[in-house]
């Protein structure tokens, strides 16, 4: 068997495509970011005050520490946003939680410049079509309206999409030689999984490909190509990758006394559609159906790259085109650096079968404005199938100006099809509002306002009073306030491996006997707080009424 070449890729550093690619990128990271600043978007999605907020407790709270991080969320989002949440300035506007987001942007846009040209032309080829074909795809990636808002929040889908793009850019290069560039996929790979559950799937796909063609090609007797992954790199891409989610998995069990604490505890998606579920409130569509999960996912995918309905199915069409190109494909039989491998960009596409299993079993929503019922839920997941139009469509550019019998005029107007194709497409986009933020305004609209009035009150009292509040649904009203954490005492401040009660910590002491413990209370009709103090006769400050959401109460507690 030949010995296999350690082939380094070119310097990115060095690199004149990159480095102007690099150069766009932070200028429409920045000019986004400030938009939305200035329009007061960057707060609206509560999930985004929740990552800042969940963040900041770990430092400042009555009881710091990592414990504060919680289960559901995953916790590399909120490790990385807390260097710039310290600042008090920073944490109460919410840009100190769009940082990583806006970073994590433009590593993806060059990792998808990176990804097209190694997958095209293996990492030598910078000339004609691959190159017009990688910066296709950057450029389709980086001009999209959606993305563009969401790296500007402190939303998760920019961080995820660079850790995935960049593990299957390292896969590639593995693919084609370089020694170590396994080893740096399941480093990316680690990272997608301690950001979104996504990346657990993706994990899991990579990594049995990669042991299923390691024994076929132990077997195969050519001994013209080297054998990929070499046995010492599988060994080393298993665990590096399934690290991260056994280390998450542990973590609820030691903490929670439940591995699964994410995904069946009491805050899980399951759960909370659970508590929803009324004959008012059916179960979401594709509930059990995987086909029609799938289509919902679709749907909100389209929605994510045009408006106009006829624009939508052209993506989608040519995107089957390209998954088939992809499966036709025949360079994938051996290893060989500088060579078109094409097979790996199929996971991709990991993000459908993910998706559509998460609906119909996981609980996990999808509303689209065009179908039933007739909402916007979760329509921002659509994005995770960006990175693969782009591709896509780069790879019809790819396909259709590489020297071949056709017409030079034939094949320019192919590609300024292509350019017009997704001109109107993030034309339609821009003049419907992106329909992230659409998702963002009609499901945060009441529940921002009634923390801005919330917080209007909180800022009246004097600057060293506690407060003692659920801060799970409306933790917004301190951050608007600049109310820290610390002065509250919160359901944060229960010691979760006390379950199912912890008597002797501070969150139940204080529900016991609040007078005790600190000058206000807080509740929100329903919440602990409530239920715990509704029969206490303390003295109401103010209660406030907002259409839509619960009854909120100031309470005087001494």
């Amino acid at each position: 068997m030949p010995k296999r070449t350690h082939n380094a890729p070119t310097s990115d550093s060095g690199d004149p495509d990159l480095n102007l690619l690099a150069l766009i990128a932070c200028v429409a990271s920045v000019s986004s970011f400030l938009f939305y600043y200035r329009q007061a978007d960057v707060l609206l999605y509560g999930d985004a005050i929740a990552h800042i907020n969940i963040a900041r407790r770990v430092f400042d709270s009555q009881t710091p520490g990592l414990l504060q991080l919680g289960t559901v969320w995953l916790p590399l989002p909120h490790l990385l946003m807390m260097p710039f949440l310290i600042s008090t300035d920073m944490w109460r506007r919410g840009a100190g939680g769009s940082i990583p987001s806006m970073a994590a942007y433009v590593f993806g846009v060059i990792g998808m410049f990176r990804l097209t040209r190694s997958a095209f032309r293996g990492k030598s080829g910078t000339r004609g079509p691959v190159r017009i074909a990688a910066w296709s795809a950057a450029l389709i990636y980086a001009a999209n309206p959606n993305l563009l808002y969401m790296q500007a929040t402190a939303m998760g889908e920019s961080l995820y999409l660079a850790f995935f793009i960049w593990a299957i850019v390292y896969f590639i290069e593995s693919v084609q030689g370089d020694a170590d560039a396994l080893t740096k996929s399941a480093i990316c790979l680690a990272a997608a999984c301690w950001t979104r559950y996504d990346g657990w799937f993706l994990a899991a796909a990579m990594i049995a490909v990669s042991v299923i063609r390691f024994f076929r090609r132990r077997n195969w007797q050519a001994t013209a190509a080297p054998l990929w992954p070499t046995q010492s790199d599988l060994i080393r891409f298993v665990l590096i990758s399934a690290a991260a989610p056994a280390l998450w998995l542990a973590y609820n069990a030691i903490v929670y006394r439940n591995p699964l604490e994410f995904a069946n505890g009491p805050y899980s998606a399951k759960a909370i559609e659970q508590k929803t579920q009324s004959s008012n409130h059916p179960r979401h569509p594709g509930s059990g159906n995987l086909l029609l999960s799938a289509r919902y996912f679709v749907k909100s995918v389209e929605g994510n790259v045009a408006q106009n309905e006829w624009l939508q199915r052209t993506w989608l069409l040519l995107s089957v085109a390209a998954v088939l190109a992809i499966a036709f494909n025949r360079g994938t039989g051996r290893t060989d650096p500088g060579r078109t491998v094409l097979w790996p960009l199929a996971f991709l596409f990991a993000p459908l079968p993910f998706y559509a299993l998460s609906i119909a079993y996981g609980g996990v929503p999808i509303f689209v404005p065009n179908w039933w019922p007739f909402s916007h839920y979760n329509v921002r997941y659509g994005l995770q199938l960006l990175p693969a139009l782009a591709v896509a469509l780069a790879l019809v550019v790819h396909m259709v100006l590489r020297p071949s019998g056709w017409n030079l005029r034939l094949r320019l107007a192919c590609v300024l099809g292509i350019v017009a194709l997704v001109a109107a497409s993030y034309a339609s986009v821009w003049r419907a509002i992106p329909i992230t933020l659409q998702e963002a305004r009609t499901n945060m609209r009441t529940r921002n306002q009634l923390q801005m009035e919330v917080a209007s009150w909180l800022e009246k009292l004097p600057p060293d009073a506690t407060i003692l509040m659920y801060v799970g649904d409306h933790v917004g009203a301190l951050e608007r306030a600049a109310i820290p954490i610390k002065r509250t005492i919160n359901e944060g401040n229960h010691r979760v491996w006390k379950q199912p009660r912890d008597p002797d910590g501070l969150w139940e002491r204080a529900l016991a006997d609040p007078s005790k413990y600190v000058d206000y209370v807080l509740a929100f009709d329903g919440d602990p707080v409530w239920q715990a103090v509704h029969d206490k006769h303390l003295r109401a400050l103010v209660e406030l009424h907002v259409t839509g959401q619960p009854l909120a109460i100031l309470y005087q507690a001494r």
